[in-house]
């Protein structure tokens, strides 16, 4: 029997294709790598009681926090075993309707939630009604302004692509832009993963030198962000001018002049 040729439709996708198989390949363990050491960092100094980690258990970006309640919520029983390893609570249900009291919780991270989600910006509303003023958001993903993103766009054209197929990245700007609508004001930001877009361990592990001269001469052009915003309150605006209330300064008395208020209270007929 004679083999039929496979279409351009029908090429074969690569081994690490889906998400969860590419996390498990060499740059994927680089990607999460990287994102530990920047989730530890941001969180540390994070304070208050209820932490939830959306989606991505392959990581915990809450181990360096400090709060009594840590979860993950996971829309499936994907999650469980993870959630045992680091000791989550595990929540299911789905990020666009967060199974949560508004403003009850502190700290919420979106590890690589966004540039995988029908609705994004149903997200992030959903995740600003159940924090608390103050409360901390913490996001990263894959930037499209990099070598990785230029050759993801490329192999859209040629059908290999290099991370997974079914993401649609978001600029760094955008989830700004976002999330200042929704009254969110910017803490920090980090760019990282400046290795060239390979697959092979040995090759990306060549490669090391890459990462100070990035962040020095490139370093809006890593692979990957991650970025911190606080909560703000919708503040009261004062209209018009407050006429300052001077407080009268009350004199200090002489000795004498105490002696004679004293004379004159035991003497009223005087």
């Amino acid at each position: 029997m004679i083999p039929t040729p496979l279409t351009p439709s029908q090429t074969p996708a690569p081994p690490w294709s889906s998400w969860e198989k590419w996390l498990q390949s060499p740059p994927g363990q680089y990607v999460l790598g990287w994102e530990q050491k920047c989730f530890d960092q941001i969180v540390a100094d994070v304070f208050g009681f209820h932490a939830v980690q959306i989606g991505l258990p392959q990581i915990n970006t809450l181990s360096e926090n400090r709060m009594p309640l840590q979860a993950l919520l996971s829309h499936s029983n994907d999650g469980r075993e993870h959630a045992r390893r680091f000791n989550w609570h595990l929540i299911e249900g789905e990020a666009a309707e967060l199974p949560f009291a508004s403003e009850s919780l502190d700290l919420v991270t979106l590890p690589h939630v966004l540039e995988f989600a029908a609705d994004p910006h149903q997200i992030l509303r959903e995740v600003d009604r159940v924090l608390r003023p103050e409360g901390r958001l913490v996001i990263s993903g894959f930037n499209p302004a990099s070598l990785w993103g230029a050759r993801q766009y490329l192999s859209r054209l040629i059908g290999s692509p290099y991370l997974p197929r079914d993401g649609q990245f978001i600029s760094l700007i955008r989830i700004k832009d976002w999330l200042q609508l929704l009254n969110f004001s910017l803490d920090r930001g980090h760019f990282g993963c400046y290795k060239f877009p390979l697959h092979g361990l040995s090759s990306m592990s060549r490669m090391d030198f890459l990462e100070p001269m990035g962040n020095r001469w490139w370093p809006i052009f890593g692979a990957v962000f991650v970025v911190s915003a606080i909560k703000r309150h919708k503040g009261l605006r004062l209209i018009g001018q407050i006429t300052p209330v001077r407080v009268p300064v009350v004199p200090n008395l002489s000795p004498a002049a105490e002696r004679n208020k004293i004379k004159q209270a035991q003497d009223p007929v005087n």
